[in-house]
């Protein structure tokens, strides 16, 4: 054993697991106490699962583990967590229909002879989530009512509570605000101080030059690289990821930008959206940018019908026809279709196969009688795979044994196969290593060459900006502007995200009533 290996918080050895097919192989890996490692690598490449060995949730093939000095084989998450070693997943551990705090304290509820004692959980809630930023929040809000990005605080928050000596964090700032990551940085400095070591998994290498000390890379189940974080820029990091060179460039093909094919007009809904007009072309990508809470997700659901608007129109084709979209049926019906954000709650079917979940909105073709048939929805299936490069054993695969990206994969691969004429993308590339990011950048390009209008929402600018033949920024429900691609700039955009809040703050300030002298 090496003097490494031996003054190790936690240590692993010969790792491996295998599904259908092995997705770990034989990982060493050692964790210091109060160290920062930085894990990384394409989707697919084993991050995830390695993170869930670690934190009980998944048990390994093959290897074995050390934690403080003693085996450590956790047989679940509860009993890793018993142990110190918590875990905050891109798949949220929140239940919806209870309150933040509740959420936080769920497994040790402050009570006095067999009742909850809401005054000592409400104190210890906002103790807790003063710790990520949330002060803000009522601890009473039903986290249902929260938004994707406070969800993962209250998450974070919620692992922070108690003993923790490990900490494993992955993607956390995928869908968090400049704001909140700055919190949560500030977070992980003071858990480094008591000596909490730290596990962070995320593609945004800006971030783990910033965290980490050490940097390890999977590619394809393999361990590649363990080495200090200075030693690599960004650069040579991508080509450790994905065994090839990627620009900062993304070359859509020659493509024809047409007439209008999507035009809404004054559309609201309460407050979250409010009055927004705009249309997009045959051919053409509209990204929509803004801040978390800015309505960016409540416009794309009012488009598709998945809520209903108060006011305003949609219309679609050239001329523009008016349609009326009172549910999603209505939408696809129309030749729409969305991607949403929230892939594993809304998106897929976790329990199902990988032909099932393509086939799911295309029952039509593959059919017949009530009945499917299995060898259309595999050859379906299989078309999918090919063209999005999904990395699995087949057809017969689960969902839930696919990565983030690959699952994210999936849910493109089946509105592909209706040849919708506008598709919605809500955070496409949440939660997506680099490669497969270029990978649906060249299949949002092959779409526009089709024709197809796109509305892609993103909370990455740089993203927008680099795929985006115009982008409009939305700010507490309003689109303030929109700009032409070359010209706009980060500083712009940015100022425009933020316009919207202070004309409402300003208008509060002088609606509210005064002391007089």
């Amino acid at each position: 054993m090496s003097v490494r290996a031996a003054n190790a918080v936690l240590s692993v050895s010969g790792i491996g697991k295998t599904y259908a097919q092995p997705v770990l192989t034989g990982i060493d890996l050692t964790l210091m106490r109060g160290e920062v490692l930085a894990l990384t690598g394409e989707n697919g490449a084993g991050k995830s699962t390695l993170s869930k060995i670690i934190g009980g949730l998944v048990a390994p093939t093959t290897g074995q583990m050390q934690f403080q000095g003693q085996d450590y084989r956790p047989g679940s998450r509860a009993q890793a967590e018993g142990l110190g070693i918590r875990m905050v997943m891109q798949e949220l551990n929140l239940l919806p229909t209870l309150s933040v705090a509740e959420n936080l304290f769920l497994d040790n509820l402050p009570n006095s002879g067999g009742w909850i004692s809401r005054k000592q959980l409400r104190k210890a809630a906002i103790e807790a989530m003063a710790q990520v930023g949330l002060d803000a929040i009522d601890p009473d809000t039903l986290v249902g009512e929260l938004g994707i990005g406070h969800q993962q605080m209250v998450e974070i928050a919620r692992n922070l509570i108690g003993d923790c000596h490990v900490l494993i964090l992955d993607e956390p700032t995928a869908m968090l605000t400049a704001r909140e990551v700055e919190m949560l940085f500030e977070q992980i400095t003071r858990l480094q101080a008591r000596g909490v070591s730290i596990i962070y998994i995320s593609h945004r290498l800006e971030e783990l030059a910033r965290v980490a000390q050490r940097i390890a890379v999977l590619r394809d189940g393999n361990l590649v690289c363990v080495e200090p974080m200075a030693n690599y820029n960004s650069e040579q990091l991508v080509t450790l990821m994905v065994g090839r060179e990627l620009g900062e460039h993304i070359d859509m093909g020659a493509r024809k930008i047409g007439a209008p094919v999507l035009t809404v007009k004054g559309l609201s809904r309460a407050d979250k959206v409010r009055d927004v007009s705009f249309e997009v072309r045959a051919g053409e990508i509209f990204g929509i940018s803004g801040l978390i809470g800015a309505g960016r997700t409540e416009l794309l659901r009012l488009i598709f019908g998945a809520d209903v608007a108060d006011s305003g129109t949609i219309a679609l084709g050239t001329p523009a026809q008016v349609v009326s979209i009172r549910s999603p049926v209505d939408a696809v019906g129309h030749g729409i279709a969305l991607i949403t954000e929230d892939r594993k709650g809304e998106g897929l079917l976790l329990t199902q196969s990988i032909g099932a979940n393509i086939a799911l909105g295309n029952m039509p073709g593959i059919s017949s009688a009530g009945f499917v048939d299995n060898v259309g929805e595999s050859a379906l299936a299989q078309r999918q795979i090919d063209a999005m490069r999904i990395r699995s054993s087949g057809p017969a695969q689960l969902v839930s044994e696919l990565s983030g990206g690959n699952q994210q994969k999936v849910v493109i691969g089946r509105w592909l196969e209706r040849d919708c004429s506008v598709l919605l993308f809500d955070e496409p590339t949440r939660g997506i290593d680099v490669g497969a990011k270029f990978d649906i950048y060249n299949l949002l390009g092959e779409l526009t060459r089709q024709g197809k209008a796109l509305v892609v929402v993103s909370s990455d600018l740089r993203e927008l900006m680099l795929i985006c033949d115009r982008i409009g920024v939305l700010s507490a429900g309003r689109l303030i502007d929109t700009f032409e691609r070359d010209s706009w700039t980060q500083d712009e955009l940015l100022a425009a995200a933020f316009a919207g809040y202070q004309k409402r703050d300003a208008q509060l300030f002088e609606a509210a009533p005064r002391d007089l002298p």
